[in-house]
């Protein structure tokens, strides 16, 4: 093998999912967030937030909202969201991770809403 080849099998795109084979779709997205921001998001720009499984990477999330939702997702970016510790406030926010699926103009998701 050459050197080029070498580079170019490193730089091949790996589509494979990390944790969707160990779970399933139902397992990767636990739920979408319905707040008046991503309403606004649906609405303005066609983005929904859903919260994932924290080992879930944007393969595995593109594979779970084709399988669930029978849509196809132009872009996925994923944000882990920190926790809020108890710092003279009663409430505690957990950590988790939060995926925002950017959708074609022609697409819907339904999230009975």
């Amino acid at each position: 093998m050459t050197f080029k080849q070498i580079l170019q099998a490193r730089a091949k795109k790996n589509t494979t999912g990390k944790i969707i084979s160990k779970v399933s779709s139902y397992g990767v997205i636990l739920c979408p967030l319905v707040t008046e921001k991503t309403h606004k998001q649906q609405e303005a720009t066609n983005k929904y937030s859903f919260k994932v499984h924290s080992d879930a990477n944007k393969n595995d999330v593109k594979q779970a909202v084709e399988f669930l939702y029978k849509v196809h997702p132009e872009s996925i970016s994923i944000i882990n969201v920190v926790r809020k510790g108890r710092n003279q406030r009663k409430l505690v926010r957990k950590s988790y991770k939060k995926a925002i699926v950017t959708l074609p103009k022609k697409e819907k998701i339904e999230l009975g809403s």
